[in-house]
């Protein structure tokens, strides 16, 4: 079974093509000291922007 984890952020799966809303979310996050990575949601078809483990 997977641990819960922290969801920063969440965005739609279908954003415009060349939009990576989510990676630039997680990167901004990372830059401020939040160390942040995106994975699928694939029931709610979504990509979350969640906490790495430190």
């Amino acid at each position: 079974m997977m641990a819960a984890r922290e969801i920063l952020a969440d965005f739609p799966a279908g954003g415009p093509r060349g939009s990576w809303p989510a990676e630039e979310k997680a990167a901004e996050l990372t830059a401020s000291g939040t160390p942040a990575t995106v994975v699928m949601d694939l029931p709610s078809d979504r990509l979350l922007v969640v906490r790495t483990e430190s």
